[in-house]
Parts: structure tokens; C-alpha cells; sequence
């Protein structure tokens, strides 16, 4: 029996966004046929497998609730484009790595080439959601080739922007802050608007859906990573005094937490914000403003980058005055790879810049992770021998001169670290990039601990 649905549903791009956000919409509306197509056979064939792509806490219950009902997975993307009335585009829009605005622009080149295919494969009207992080003005142009052809088909583009937190992003897409529409403001761009909106009500209140013009929307998303990322850089600013000072920045920071016009999301100190939103979004709002002649705002904005590299150098030169001004030849385990706990997802993670800066010292790293060894291995293929990956932390440890806290895991909160410190060699060294381990207690053990924003606890 062929199943009717009320509505045909595409996603272009299979990654962290698409994948998950297409997974809830299957959960939350079984009336319509979602599909999700991506060029890549080898994602395909994992989302549909018991090993999915991407580790997320309550994915793969949503997935296999859902797949083979009215969530499906394939590489037919013309199939795909042609059956389906909505399409999300969610592919991937890095930072441009050649030409004109190098290193700070969004490379659009998959979004126009996926663009392109929409309209040679659309047989019929579609309305186009923009998912992937795009810079203001994107939809314009995505419009502009869309219509280019003259076929008398129609096309209604609309922004999306996605606000997950990895790690949190199958609760963040049920129960959501808000969702965000931005579309043209003539009647039929409203008409399109509303079609959306109408597949979000399915599950979300009608007060946190947000319409918007289609600029608005796409530019809220740059500047809401941007806000969060300088929050973060703003108390690693002020670690660093506090280290000098001897104040303690969790103190400080729930202090001015308490001041309800600051809040407090977004003020633990740490060895630096990773992912792959934040300093891309960044940079891009950066070249955004210069284009339009904004220096001041340009640099401003790049400042909470420059922060952000500035405390993962400090870390590693910690590590290096600390441990008698050499690491060569010394065994330094990183507890976690990925960029935050509960993902393991490393791009932009802080601890891919600190090990290959250890490596540079001539240290033995060796790197633990319970989600992220895998992608760890691919980001530092280039060292081949010179790191080890072992999944138990406390192998992991053995023989190690220092321990490195890289990723909030829970996992290390609980670990017997009396243990651990019979099996590294003496002095032990525990810089805690993460300030989430009782940094008292490892001191009693015997342990010299070095906290981000916080007095060292030493034996010398």
C-alpha cells in the first residue's frame, strides 16, 4: 500500500544540520515525506545503517522511529528536487580558502552549485529554504539564478537560519528558543512564509515562530554566533588578569552573572571556543562589514577571534614555563578532542591547535576522546606516529608527565584520579582547560593543577 502524504519535503545536505533538523520534522509531522539526499554515497549508506554519521544524545531513537516511514535517505538528488514542493538547502559554506576574501568570506561555491541544480531539475514551482549559514544578501542572488531560465516555473526563496548547540540539538529542535522566517515581503513571499510556518506549528508554539524580511533573518544568525562567541572571548579576556591577580574567574564570573542585564550563559572561562559556527560566522560578519566600509565594526568583531587564539597560545606557553621550559620527549595526554562534550564533532575544537603546537615542542601526545577519536585521527593524520589515540582514559594516562583537559565530558569529573596519578610519571602536571575537575582534592592527591582564571595549586 503506497502511503499518501500531504507534503513532499527535501533536504540538500546530510551533515549535522540537515540530518537532525529533517529527523524532527519526520518525528513531529508523519504527514508529510521527508527525504534527505546528499553527493556523498558513503553518508547515505551510514544514516541508514546502525552507526550513524553523527553522534548526537536522542538522534538515533528519532532516526529509527522515523526512517523507512516517512524519512528517507538516498543520492538521488534530481529525483529528490523534482518530487518535492520544499526544499531545504543545508550543504556546507566553509571559509573560503583562495582569492578575494580569503580566509574570512563563505565559500558560496556548493550552495550555487546546488542552487544551479534546482533549477535544471525543478519541473514544478518550489519554495527554497535557506539552512545553511548564508551572509546577508545570499537569497538575492540564489533568486537571481533561480529565475534566470524563464521556464515559468516559480520560485519563492525563504531563510531558515538554524540555531542547534551541539551536543543539546535534538532537545534545542524540540523545543526551540524561537524559529526564524525571513522571506520577501510580496504576497506570494508571504504565501511561502506561511507554508513554513505551517510545518512548524506542527510541535512549536505559535508566539516563538518569528517572521521576518528575508535580510533581517539571514543576518540574525551571523550576529547571534557572534554575540555568544564574545561572551566567551570576553571571560577568557579576563582569565588571563585573574591568573595574574590571583582572583578566581568562576567567582568573578558568578558575580557579574547575577546581574540580570548580563546574565549568565556563556561566562565559563576555558582554553577557548571551538565548532563549527563561531569563527566562521565571525569572520564572515568581519568581511561583511569591511566590504561595506565598516572598519571599526570590522575590527571589533575580529578582536573576539583574536581572543580566542590568544588564550590557546596561553595555554600551551602555561604548559610549557610550568613544566620547566621544555615539553620535548614528555608524554602530555589530552583528555577530549572534540570541540565540547557530547558531540564528536572536532572542527574548529581548541585541541587541534594546542596539539600540534605540543607536537612543535617535540612532546609524546597521546589523545582520549569517548566520541572523537575517530575525526581526531583525521585532523592530525599529517603527524602519523607521533600521536597515539587510546580510547580508555586511564591507558590514555599511563606514563603521561601531564594531563591536558580539552572537552567538559563528564566522564573525567568521575574518574578515579587517585589512580591515575600512580600510573603518570612525577611531578604530575593537570591543566584543566575546562576548570570541571575539584582542583583541591587532585592537589591533595598529590597532583600540581593549573585552572583557566584561577591561582595554581602547586608542590614546588
Amino acid at each position: 500500500m503506497v502511503t499518501k502524504f500531504e507534503k513532499n519535503i527535501l533536504c540538500i545536505g546530510a551533515g549535522y544540520v540537515g540530518g537532525p533538523t529533517m529527523a524532527m520534522i519526520a518525528y513531529k509531522c508523519p504527514q508529510y515525506k521527508i527525504t534527505v539526499v546528499d553527493i556523498n554515497p558513503d553518508r547515505i549508506d551510514e544514516w541508514n545503517s546502525d552507526a550513524l554519521p553523527i553522534y548526537e544524545p536522542g538522534l538515533d531513537e528519532l532516526v529509527n522511529s522515523t526512517r523507512g516511514r516517512n524519512l528517507f535517505f538516498h543520492t538521488d538528488i534530481e529525483k529528490g528536487i523534482k518530487e518535492s514542493e520544499i526544499i531545504f538547502v543545508s550543504v556546507n559554506t566553509p571559509t573560503k580558502a583562495f582569492g578575494v576574501g580569503a580566509g574570512m568570506a563563505a565559500d558560496l561555491q556548493y550552495w550555487e552549485k546546488t542552487a544551479r541544480q534546482i533549477l535544471a531539475c525543478a519541473e514544478s514551482s518550489k519554495i527554497i529554504v535557506e539552512k545553511s549559514t548564508l551572509p546577508v544578501k545570499t537569497a538575492l542572488a540564489m533568486e537571481r539564478i533561480l529565475t534566470s531560465s524563464n521556464s515559468g516555473i516559480n520560485f519563492e526563496v525563504l531563510s531558515n537560519p538554524e540555531f542547534l548547540a551541539e551536543g543539546t540539538a535534538i532537545k534545542d529542535l524540540e523545543d526551540p528558543d524561537r524559529v526564524l522566517i525571513g522571506s520577501s515581503q510580496t504576497q506570494s513571499g508571504i504565501k511561502a512564509r506561511d507554508e513554513l510556518v505551517e510545518i512548524y506549528l506542527n510541535w512549536v508554539p505559535d508566539d516563538r515562530i518569528i517572521t521576518s524580511n528575508i535580510w533581517s533573518s539571514e543576518l540574525s544568525k551571523l550576529v547571534s554566533n557572534a554575540f555568544l562567541a564574545q561572551r566567551i572571548s570576553s571571560i577568557n579576556a579576563i582569565s588571563s588578569l585573574c591568573e595574574k591577580t590571583d582572583a578566581d574567574i568562576s567567582e568573578v564570573a558568578f558575580a557579574i552573572g547575577k546581574d540580570k542585564r548580563i546574565g549568565d550563559k556563556f561566562l565559563n572561562a576555558s582554553v577557548g571556543f571551538g565548532g563549527s559556527c563561531f569563527k566562521k560566522d565571525i569572520l564572515n560578519l568581519v568581511y561583511l562589514c569591511r566590504h561595506y566600509g565598516l572598519k571599526e565594526v570590522a575590527d571589533y568583531w575580529e578582536s573576539v577571534v583574536k581572543i580566542n587564539e590568544f588564550q590557546k597560545d596561553r595555554f600551551v606557553m602555561n604548559m610549557l614555563t610550568t613544566m620547566f621550559n621544555s615539553l620535548a620527549g614528555k608524554r602530555i595526554c589530552l583528555f577530549g578532542f572534540a570541540f565540547k562534550a557530547d558531540t564528536g564533532d572536532t572542527r574548529e575544537s581548541p585541541a587541534i591547535s594546542i596539539s600540534r603546537k605540543l607536537i612543535d615542542e617535540n612532546a609524546e601526545l597521546v589523545i582520549t576522546d569517548p566520541q572523537a577519536l575517530e575525526n581526531a585521527k583525521n585532523e592530525l593524520f599529517e603527524y602519523g606516529g607521533n600521536v597515539s589515540f587510546v580510547k580508555d582514559p586511564y591507558n590514555a594516562a599511563a606514563g603521561s608527565h601531564a594531563i591536558a583537559i580539552m572537552t567538559e565530558w563528564d566522564l573525567y569529573k568521575g574518574l578515579d584520579y587517585k589512580k591515575i596519578y600512580k600510573l603518570m610519571n612525577k611531578p604530575a602536571f593537570i591543566f584543566d582547560g575546562r576548570n570541571i575537575v575539584d582542583h583541591l582534592q587532585l592537589f591533595d592527591i598529590g597532583f600540581n593543577v593549573y585552572p583557566i582564571g584561577k591561582p595554581a595549586l602547586t608542590h614546588y
